[in-house]
């Protein structure tokens, strides 16, 4: 059970960096949707790293945890930025597509 939440959590993160990706590729008039589950399938990645951190201290599993968690926050950190600025180059594209456009 436990190991889906690592794999639930790498799925929901390349999700989050696909839709941005697909949005620039396209001309999607959906594209404000697409980013709101792109940032809610960062959100969810991000909250399964915390409930397998949360699992490892229940346990007392402490040398798994020490061993780990400087690759979770830098791996976090980088699924977060990322998502971030793929999701504003979404939004600047968009805008200037709007205003070519009227």
């Amino acid at each position: 059970m436990i190991s889906f939440l690592m794999l639930g959590s790498l799925v929901l993160g390349l999700i989050s960096w696909i839709l941005p990706i697909v949005n620039l590729r396209s001309n999607n008039k959906n594209w404000i949707i697409l980013s709101i589950v792109s940032i809610s399938a960062c959100s969810i990645s991000l909250l399964f790293q915390i409930f397998y951190t949360h699992y490892l201290v229940k346990i007392n599993d402490w040398s798994s945890l020490m061993d780990t968690i400087g690759a979770v926050f830098f791996a976090a950190t980088v699924l977060f930025t990322v998502t971030i600025i793929l999701n504003v180059i979404t939004l600047f594209i968009y805008i200037k597509r709007r205003s070519f456009y009227v």
